[in-house]
């Protein structure tokens, strides 16, 4: 059974990032901002800023216990001729300014190979990732250890993201955090970073699916379902890790964001909780039906009372392959 009011209640009691602290990060980050901005050295060089990774593409999920949870912004910075052949020394740059901050100054605060990381006690950290538009058209970020820069394509990513989740009937981005808690909660293929795991799950929405199985993606038990069983059908038929590339169009991949073992562990798992999924969803006695999706998510999956009215279980078997572009080229973007 889908038990659809189950997710419902699951997503936002549970998986979800609070609305309130997702207000704390967008209110500490325009106060980083400002103070970046404010800066007598940096301030000059400050165009803009915008979300990046789970923050930017509404895939952020709560922590475990009494973890911290991160987020990551784009600083969007002016080229310095001067500075061409160094590109990490516009990281160093940041870090100095918040180094020289009265507040900030007295916080944790370090370099990254990508970003600056700042951190809040016993709640969040922030990183901080310098972004430029070469006057050679590139969208760059730093790569600090090894002082060159990356290609990226922020908006391009966002846009693909957007794409698939409509295709999804607004179903992706929450079958991404349901996975996400899975990962980070219930401690399954750990090590698969956020940016492949979205990559891989976007890439199974198939829009010519949508067209031909109605109703595939039409809530979020039935979309976890399809979406988990494509993304496992696309994994076992490639034992040896496939080249995952940028949906963005940036032509670089995120082959260096895991090996061999990360990707057979993550491929098992995904077989395993393709199987867990199809037993919850296909069972017809509605208790039986719960505890199998809770022996799936753990006991904060809600045990909801049997509804009055009789309900008809749901069973389809989706088969559609994913289609991934592949490239040769590595890199970061998103």
């Amino acid at each position: 059974m889908q038990h659809i009011k189950g997710f419902e209640a699951f997503l936002r009691d549970t998986v979800n990032l609070s609305q309130a602290k997702l207000d704390l990060l967008a209110t500490r980050v325009e106060a980083i901002y400002n103070a970046l901005k404010a800066d007598p050295e940096l301030g000059l060089l400050v165009l803009g800023k915008k979300p990046q990774g789970s923050w930017a593409q509404r895939t952020i999920v709560n922590p475990v216990g009494d973890s911290e949870f991160d987020a990551d912004f784009m600083l969007h910075l002016a080229e310095v001729v001067e500075w061409a052949d160094s590109p990490k020394t516009y990281i160093d740059k940041v870090y100095a300014a918040l180094h020289r901050h009265s507040v900030y100054g007295g916080m944790p605060h370090t370099r990254k190979c990508r970003c600056i990381q700042l951190s809040y006690a016993n709640s969040m950290h922030v990183d901080i990732v310098p972004y430029l538009h070469l006057a050679d058209g590139r969208e760059v970020i730093v790569n600090r250890d090894d002082n060159r820069w990356e290609q990226t394509n922020p908006a391009g990513f966002t846009a693909w993201m957007q794409k698939k989740d409509g295709i999804a009937d607004g179903n992706l981005r929450k079958v991404i955090r349901l996975m996400k808690y899975l990962r980070n909660h219930r401690k399954s293929f750990l090590g698969t970073r956020s940016i492949i795991l979205t990559t891989l799950l976007g890439g199974c929405i198939d829009e010519t699916k949508a067209v031909s199985e109605p109703g595939c993606y039409g809530n979020v038990p039935t979309a976890l379902l399809t979406i988990v069983e494509d993304l496992d059908a696309w994994l076992q038929n490639r034992p040896d890790k496939p080249s995952i590339a940028d949906p963005s169009g940036s032509g670089l991949t995120f082959d260096h964001r895991w090996d061999q073992a990360t990707y057979s562990y993550f491929r098992d798992r995904i077989h395993t909780h393709a199987r867990q999924i199809r037993e919850a969803y296909d069972e017809p006695d509605y208790d039986r039906s719960v505890r199998l999706w809770r022996n799936l998510f753990g006991d904060s999956f809600p045990d909801l009372p049997r509804p009055t009215a009789s309900v008809t279980p749901t069973t389809a078997k989706f088969t559609t392959p994913l289609v991934i572009t592949t490239t040769s080229r590595t890199g970061r973007a998103g």
